[in-house]
């Protein structure tokens, strides 16, 4: 196996996808947000000053795998067709389970675009309720899935 983003000499490239024909692509990422138990609440209540911390991210993470080629250098441009971001509070673990799908018609997939809006909702949450939590912790950001192109389908977990 090789990398992709190195040309014969060793030196990082852009991948030409040219070639490659259009496919339907869909991939999901995600991570989680561990915060104190006081910061879910006021999540919860919407009584953080700066609003609804949740819509916020949810705009925030479906704009950053719209810009995700400007944020990764070797990243292609492709047309979204779709992206959806879900949150889930768990009181118990003191934890904000965060999902992102990103659906795609293009010769490249769309994995870096479903890991950044995970990435950058994890992080917009954080900047929200620092004021209250800077102990916060943004984690376990994966790929947990993946369908269309060459390379077929992949499920976290289905590996050997």
């Amino acid at each position: 196996m090789s990398l992709t983003h190195t040309d014969q000499n060793g030196h990082a490239h852009m991948v030409d996808v040219s070639a490659k024909t259009d496919s339907a692509r869909v991939a999901r990422a995600s991570g989680r947000v561990r915060a104190a138990p006081a910061t879910l609440a006021l999540i919860c209540d919407n009584g953080l000053k700066k609003g609804d911390v949740l819509a916020v991210a949810r705009i925030a993470a479906i704009q950053a795998a719209k810009k995700c080629w400007e944020l990764i250098p070797l990243c292609h441009q492709i047309p979204l067709s779709g992206v959806t971001v879900e949150f889930e509070l768990d009181h118990d673990n003191g934890t904000i389970h965060i999902q992102a799908q990103c659906k795609t018609t293009a010769p490249t997939g769309v994995e870096m675009e479903a890991l950044t809006a995970v990435s950058v909702a994890g992080l917009t949450l954080y900047d929200m309720c620092k004021a209250v939590d800077r102990g916060m912790s943004i984690d376990t950001v994966r790929l947990e899935t993946k369908s269309g192109g060459a390379g077929g389908d992949w499920h976290r977990g289905a590996q050997a």
